[in-house]
């Protein structure tokens, strides 16, 4: 028991008992910071100990010693110690007023620990008066760390005075020093592993960051006193996020082409799952002359009450946690491309030609959490509005659109580069729609079961609202049919550098108008109003369950196929005429050779036969040409 304002310290100069577990169940010494046994426990200890010194918090201490029967003597030899009253022993007020907590034995030990996201101050003993000689102080410095939080801790020094001492060569800091651990060597008791070791004066502000939830100082005063040090310490949320954060420590990163080409980012914590009530921001800022391609790796994001056969998309599916993507603009606009959830992974990305980047944003509520995402972005040069392929049409009535290489399969970009893009623009007149029929449909990607991470077709048919989001194989049973709101349409289809290729897709898309006046062919089941030119054009314009334009079809003749056909059957006419003829002649001849052994009517047979010689040429010359005939 000391007196008022005392400290005690007390040394165990040999200590050696009975080692019956890490627990101490047998033979133990037990410590108390205070008057009795209902005070703190300081420590219990048993086996053989070395360097124990233990100081009390205030002026009173409790040791008592326990030994359980025994049959056999022990070999230990139990403890020797000497105790030290002493009002020069460090005030612990300096731990208080920084809501620390003094850790009990030692003489100035203290932990800070985090109230989430919490902020306070460190001061070197006696503060803001020198410091006491001869000390050695430890600052442990923990933030959150369990399914749902992870932090790490920001000091910003404001002053720094420790007397450097004379100088010794290969040693910076001979006297005093203050040693900063930002990787948790102090759990492997490697404090000859330190990042930092700082003596001196320093006026201007400096700050160090922790590498995880644990920072740890080591402050020793050595022989010469100067005024120790003051710093701000804060918990920040640990996101582990690669990219430029945010200087106010909340969860925004931007990347930018000038400091990075190509990088991966990923949501916070991953792979591990990302916190609950949490929005990050993910910005994406090319130069004037570039795109962004943006694509997902991997994805699983919380979506209880989504229940969807063309999987977790939109923003009536996606309630709990969700992803969104954006195409940024200068005037400061926003237009969102789709929100995503489940395991609904968003199909690539390549910013619009005009836009200034992509924003994506993470949202996660109060409830349970995922695994999240991980992506990797590419700044590459801009490319035509049509991409690497696709087109604009404006003067149809109807029209074929497919994948490349179409029906062989599609592939993926140039060897180096991000993404393979092909936009087609659809424009009809005022007061028409767009229908569009896909009549067939395999593109990389299972909706429900894992996205479109690879490859997938948007289609924005809507005047105001985002793309829907295709991918997957269509059933020969299912009907893909889409018609616009308005006379616009445009399909975008998009395949990433991890592309493997499938057959693609093939559309037909048709000018329609609505309403009971039609002048020209009005659609049985659907009651579009087409073009009259459309008809029997063996292709289903009216739509995918009416094939009311291509019944009764009749085959087109061609004019010229026609003719042909004409001159050949005249030539095979003519010519089995001249034959007939030829062989009528013959006929002809063998009657007058008889006639004229008969010798009657000589002279009428000799004038018909010189007028049948005068017809000879006409066609005998033929049928003797082709007399071969008869062989045939």
């Amino acid at each position: 028991m000391g007196l008022t304002g005392q400290r005690i310290r007390i040394e165990f100069r040999d200590f050696d008992l009975f080692f019956g577990g890490p627990h101490c169940p047998f033979d133990y010494v037990k410590v108390y910071d205070g008057p009795d046994n209902e005070s703190a426990v300081i420590g219990t200890y048993c086996g053989q100990q070395r360097n124990l010194v233990l100081y009390s918090s205030e002026s009173s201490l409790l040791v008592t010693f326990v030994t359980i029967p025994r049959t056999a003597n022990t070999q230990n030899r139990g403890f020797k110690g000497i105790f030290e009253f002493s009002e020069s022993f460090v005030k612990l007020d300096f731990i208080v007023k920084n809501d620390g907590e003094h850790i009990r034995g030692s003489e100035c030990d203290q932990k800070i620990l985090s109230k989430k996201e919490s902020s306070g101050t460190v001061y070197s003993p006696n503060w803001p008066f020198p410091y006491i000689p001869k000390i050695v102080c430890r600052y442990f410095v923990y933030g959150m760390q369990d399914s749902q939080h992870l932090e790490r801790v920001r000091l910003v020094f404001g002053l720094l005075d420790i007397s450097k001492g004379n100088p010794k060569e290969g040693i910076d800091c001979p006297d005093g020093y203050l040693k900063i651990y930002l990787k948790g060597q102090e759990t492997t008791d490697s404090y000859d592993k330190f990042d930092h070791e700082m003596c001196g004066e320093k006026k201007q502000p400096f700050v160090v960051v922790s590498d995880g939830p644990r920072l740890v100082m080591v402050f020793s005063s050595g022989e010469l006193q100067g005024r120790g040090f003051k710093a701000n310490y804060t918990f920040e949320t640990e996101y582990r996020i690669p990219g430029t954060a945010a200087p106010d420590g909340t969860c925004n990163f931007t990347y930018r082409s000038g400091s990075r080409k190509k990088g991966e980012f990923n949501s916070p914590r991953y792979p591990s799952n990302y916190p609950s009530e949490t929005n990050c921001t993910y910005l994406f800022v090319p130069t004037p002359n570039e795109q962004v391609t943006v694509v997902f790796d991997h994805f699983r994001v919380r979506a209880d009450s989504a229940n969807s056969t063309n999987g977790s998309y939109g923003v009536s599916i996606c309630q709990e946690d969700w992803l969104e993507m954006y195409n940024t603009y200068k005037d400061g606009t926003e237009k969102l491309v789709g929100r995503y959830c489940g395991m609904t992974a968003p199909g690539p990305i390549e910013s619009n030609r005009g836009a200034s980047g992509v924003k994506i944003i993470l949202h996660s509520d109060q409830e349970g959490v995922f695994s999240g995402f991980k992506a990797h972005y590419t700044f590459e040069s801009v490319k035509s509005i049509f991409g690497d392929c696709g087109s604009n049409v404006s003067s149809a009535e109807s029209g074929v659109i497919s994948s490349p290489n179409f029906p062989q399969n599609y592939d993926g970009p140039v060897r180096g580069l991000a993404s393979k893009t092909c936009n087609w623009y659809i424009i009809v007149r005022q007061k028409h729609k767009i229908l569009l029929n896909f009549d067939f449909f395999a593109v990389e990607g299972e909706p429900t079961a894992r996205g479109c991470p690879a490859a997938v077709v948007r289609l924005w048919h809507t005047i105001e609202g985002p793309p829907l989001e295709l991918c997957g194989e269509k059933p020969l049973t299912e009907k893909w049919q889409y018609l616009s709101e308005g006379n616009s349409m445009r399909i975008s289809f998009i395949s990433a550098d991890k592309s493997v290729g499938a057959q693609g897709f093939r559309a037909i898309w048709t000018e329609v108008s609505e309403g009971p006046d039609c002048e020209q062919f009005t659609c049985v089941k659907s009651n579009f109003c087409i073009s009259k030119k459309l008809m029997c054009n063996r292709m289903e314009n009216c739509g995918a369950d009416d094939q009311s334009d291509e019944m009764n079809l009749e085959v087109p003749v061609d004019p010229f196929k026609l003719l042909g056909v004409a001159l050949c059957v005249g030539g095979v006419l003519a010519l089995g005429l001249c034959v007939w003829c030829h062989r009528k002649h013959q006929r002809r001849r063998r009657q007058l050779a008889r006639l004229r052994r008969n010798t009657i009517g000589s002279s009428r047979r000799q004038l018909s036969t010189g007028s049948s010689n005068r017809r000879q040429h006409v066609c005998d010359e033929l049928g003797e040409r082709f007399a071969s005939v008869d062989s045939v």
